[in-house]
């Protein structure tokens, strides 16, 4: 029973090995894949203002000679954005805010790009880029591929949309009364935290569950508020009567399943079982006994006896070459060779250096 417990104990470590060398994996292709996104999307973005700078270069210098660049397989989709530039690469994990302060709804002012100074809504949070999309604002024109065209229900080459703007570009926007003249103007908050009290969002709700304030005021910010979804019961929906209906009481004198439902979900021969059935046990101390006995009879043998006698002289012999910290000892004939080379080494370095000496003299 011994072996069994330590059989169980082995494969649990190993298991636990593998799925740490698993998870590191998956940690390297992730940082990989980001990197390689985080690429590939600032080679776009430069790639777009590469050729706008070009355009606008030679426009100026040729003048009316400038090519006509709405024209060929340009025509519809000259001075449009890939689609890709719409999907921003995800912020590694390490690198990522522990809260998004930003939420659909939240009125937001840009304070970086073509849009500076405007405000408006938040339609979108992507989370994984740290990125928004905000109502009519930083629009762009994207080019529209033949294979979405059908899915889409669109018929034009381009369309119009909103691109992502990073968090680090947009501040809160809050309306607050002035003390002075009772007045309520917009106000753009340049700091704010998270912090309590935490709610308890209903399973509908897609607000975070922390409160929001603005720094050295600590002023609370509002969330903005929600609409609790009309839900319908379809089809094939299952009534809340059916749900509430209790069709299984346990009872310690039943088991929830039957056995051999139970031999399925926790294999009854699995390494990693802690807790054994009396007659498994009983099965693997006969095999122990069994195996002892055969390992018995096979030393009552004189075959089984001469092969014990030489293991054990090659284990002396072993044991004899080694010292009192497990190192091998050299022979006679090996410490004279190594002795004899470091003293060949030791005289040659030492006419080098006289060599050195007398030149140095000769020169002075």
């Amino acid at each position: 029973m011994q072996k069994v417990i330590q059989r169980t104990a082995a494969a649990r470590k190993q298991a636990q090995k593998k799925i740490f060398r698993a998870k590191k994996h998956e940690a390297l292709v992730d940082r990989k894949d980001t990197t390689r996104q985080r690429r590939e999307f600032n080679k776009a973005l430069i790639g777009n203002a590469k050729a706008a700078r070009q355009a606008r270069w030679e426009d100026w210098s040729k003048g009316p000679l400038a090519p006509k660049r709405d024209a060929g397989l340009e025509a519809t989709t000259y001075g449009t954005m890939e689609g890709q530039t719409m999907h921003p690469p995800k912020i590694p994990d390490h690198l990522r805010r522990k809260q998004i302060l930003f939420t659909p709804g939240d009125r937001v002012c840009i304070i970086r790009g073509r849009d500076a100074g405007k405000i408006n809504e938040i339609s979108q949070v992507n989370e994984d880029s740290e990125t928004v999309l905000i109502k009519d604002l930083n629009m762009a024109d994207i080019t529209v591929p033949e294979w979405a065209k059908s899915s889409m229900g669109i018929k034009s080459d381009i369309l119009t949309q909103s691109m992502p703007v990073p968090i680090d570009n947009i501040r809160h926007v809050i309306a607050l009364e002035e003390p002075e003249t009772g007045e309520v103007k917009d106000h753009i908050i340049e700091h704010a935290y998270a912090g309590k009290p935490y709610f308890e969002r209903p399973a509908w709700s897609r607000l975070p569950r922390f409160s929001r304030y603005v720094s050295g005021l600590d002023l609370e910010i509002p969330w903005p508020t929600e609409e609790e979804p009309d839900l319908k019961d379809g089809e094939f929906d299952t009534s809340r009567y059916e749900v509430d209906e209790t069709s299984w009481t346990p009872s310690l004198e039943n088991s929830p399943f039957p056995s051999s439902v139970l031999d399925e979900l926790r294999n009854k021969y699995s390494r990693f079982r802690t807790r054994h059935d009396p007659e498994y046990v009983r099965q693997k101390v006969i095999e122990e006994y069994r195996r002892e006995w055969l390992d018995s009879q096979s030393l009552l043998t004189p075959r089984g006896q001469l092969l014990k006698l030489r293991a054990a002289l090659s284990a002396e012999r072993k044991a004899a070459r080694l010292d009192a910290n497990g190192n091998v000892i050299m022979d006679k004939e090996t410490n004279s060779f190594i002795d004899q080379f470091m003293s060949m080494n030791v005289s040659e370095n030492l006419t080098k250096s006289n060599q050195k000496s007398q030149r140095t003299k000769k020169t002075v």
